[in-house]
């Protein structure tokens, strides 16, 4: 564990390596408004996939394509390590919350690195669609003993998450990760980025989760349709195309707010 936590503060401390962290976080927050602006593009009555896959495959299309998919990958395999780094040098004295902390982040990591992946395989004229993984895996646990537990689990753990940002950004919770300018008109945007984009970012995982759940209960492995589901399902909703805006609009300023956490995050 030593040896891992020296190569870990190697990297938090090498300033190449703060910097292509920072140019993960820009990559994350573009990644959110692209989606963003596909989910208000749906409510408007427009087309396209509001999720990761669809902004891969909206980048492809673009003359420098390729190269844009190579730098999403690499500041997003360069943030995901970053958070590698951030667990193994933990230092909480309860092991129970110090493991705590280090599933999570083990856990963003590995959120990364899945768009990473996506990146990568687009790169290289590839194609995937998050919406088709969500049905299989949901399809196989189905078949599986146990497996209406297990998706249920799925969905509750995903949906968690999404409640746990909801609850950041109404408490503010996020604050402790940045170091935030001292100026008030700059403070109090960032701020208001981050209370927005945690609430709309965490509806949008929540609806997710919660589709993992009734795609267990209803035995339909077609009900989990991915985060372009979730957010399409808005859509059934009591002023659904409004709902849908309003939390695309979000999903918008969560990305600004991630391009600001790359300026300002504490690292």
């Amino acid at each position: 564990m030593s040896t891992a936590k020296d190569a870990a503060r190697a990297a938090k401390d090498s300033d190449a390596f703060r910097l292509a962290a920072r140019i993960g976080f820009i990559v994350v927050g573009l990644i959110h408004i692209m989606i963003g602006s596909f989910a208000v593009s749906i409510a408007l009555g427009g087309g396209g996939d509001a999720d990761q896959d669809g902004v891969m495959q909206a980048i492809r299309q673009s003359p420098i394509g390729g190269l844009l998919l190579a730098i999403i990958a690499a500041g997003l395999v360069a943030l995901a390590v970053w958070q590698i780094a951030t667990a193994f040098l933990v230092t909480d004295r309860a092991d129970t919350k110090k493991w705590g902390k280090r599933v999570k982040f083990f856990g963003i990591a590995l959120s990364y690195l899945v768009v990473a992946g996506l990146a990568v395989i687009f790169a290289f004229g590839g194609s995937a669609h998050s919406e088709k993984a969500s049905q299989t895996l949901s399809a196989v646990l189905l078949a599986a003993p146990a497996g209406v537990v297990l998706l249920v689990i799925i969905g509750a753990t995903v949906a968690g998450v999404g409640i746990g940002f909801i609850v950041s950004g109404f408490t503010r919770g996020f604050k402790k990760l940045l170091h935030l300018p001292s100026d008030t008109a700059p403070r109090e945007g960032i701020v208001t980025f981050g209370v927005i984009g945690y609430i709309a970012k965490g509806i949008a995982v929540a609806v997710t989760g919660v589709l993992f759940v009734i795609a267990a209960f209803t035995d339909d492995p077609d009900a989990s349709s991915g985060l372009d589901g979730a957010l399409r399902s808005l859509l059934d909703l009591p002023l659904g195309p409004v709902v849908l805006c309003v939390v695309g609009v979000g999903l918008a300023v969560y990305g600004l707010f991630c391009i600001a956490r790359s300026r300002y995050s504490r690292m």
